[in-house]
């Protein structure tokens, strides 16, 4: 598998801020694998920290490999910037040794290698010799430690990973979940259209149910056309949580019109071979009418009268024989 594989930016706004803070780093691995453990991970902090640490030049290093929700070309990489330049970078990146000589691949802490390319100067990396199996498993933990990604985001990277040939085991490892939280998040994600999470974003704060109810309303309205016409009426700087109920309500609206009209049914006039009006028959969610105006055909009337409780007795028994032939 290709380690070069990029995933797609489907997020079109910012994840919530990230601020540069001392938060643990994952752990050096005696194999190419990475421990499951996230206390594993912050055990061993020091130890990375002491021997591992270099000073790059930003232009060394490639970005490369998944990307999962971290979006470079945001405001928020200013702020990060700024607090760099006053502060100075606080927790290192990751990165492993590339093929060309002298040269690195990014592991994690994208949003830090941009912002330290605005400020000037090295980057403070950890330097690590990983396979690609290890090397995702070290990026999904370190944005589980330090950016608590929505489920959403989670979803996505998981079908990510998936695609591009990732073992369960690996994708299980990369962000802390059992196989049964894997498939959880697959199912809802299958169902959605990527289009539709693009135009909301991370959602912080709305989970698994939030989402599989929204996808239910695919099969009863247009998701993405209704996302798109009451997005377009919102602040840009609607945070994305407030996008997705935005969306959500208008879907359901849409959806319960729908149901009403189908409720509210057809009615069509029956016609005898003249084209004159013999009838209507009325069809709803509720039930099946057939009406004759007296006025209109007053003998056919008294002679359907007489015969309407045989007559549609003998169209359900007609319907039972037909549905016993056939099973």
């Amino acid at each position: 598998m290709g380690a070069s594989l990029m995933a797609r930016n489907i997020f079109n706004q910012p994840p919530k801020d990230e601020k540069e803070s001392a938060a643990p780093s994952p752990a050096p691995v005696k194999s190419s694998k990475l421990p499951g453990s996230v206390g594993g991970l912050r055990d061993s902090l020091r130890e990375i920290t002491a021997n591992s640490i270099r000073d790059i030049e930003p232009d060394r290093i490639d970005m490369d490999g998944l990307r999962d929700r971290l979006i470079l070309e945001d405001s928020s990489i200013e702020d990060l910037a700024e607090s760099i330049r006053k502060h100075g970078q606080q927790v290192p990146i990751m990165v492993r040794p590339s093929d060309q000589p002298d040269r690195y691949r990014i592991i994690y802490g994208r949003r830090r290698l941009a912002a330290i390319r605005r400020v000037g100067g090295t980057v403070k990396a950890i330097v690590r010799t990983l396979d690609d199996d290890a090397s995702l498993i070290a990026q999904g933990q370190e944005n589980n430690l330090r950016l608590d990604p929505s489920f959403i985001e989670k979803s996505l990277f998981i079908k990510e990973m998936q695609e591009a040939g990732y073992k369960p085991g690996v994708i299980q490892d990369a962000l802390g979940l059992t196989r049964q939280g894997v498939s959880n998040h697959r199912v809802v994600i299958e169902q959605l259209p990527d289009e539709l999470v693009r135009l909301i974003g991370p959602a912080h704060g709305v989970g698994r149910r939030q989402w599989g109810d929204l996808a239910a309303l695919s099969e009863k309205a247009p998701l993405v056309d209704i996302a798109r016409e009451t997005l377009a009426s919102l602040p840009d700087t609607t945070p994305s949580s407030d996008k997705f109920q935005a969306v959500y309500v208008a879907c359901s609206s849409k959806a319960r019109g729908a149901a009403n009209q189908s409720v509210r049914g057809q009615t069509t006039v029956v016609k005898d071979n003249s084209g004159s009006p013999v009838g209507t028959l009325s069809v709803d969610g509720k039930s099946i009418a057939i009406k004759i105006t007296r006025k209109d055909n007053p003998e056919f009337g008294q002679w359907l009268e007489e015969r309407a409780e045989t007559t549609l007795r003998q169209l359900f028994e007609q319907w039972q024989n037909e549905r016993g032939s056939g099973s």
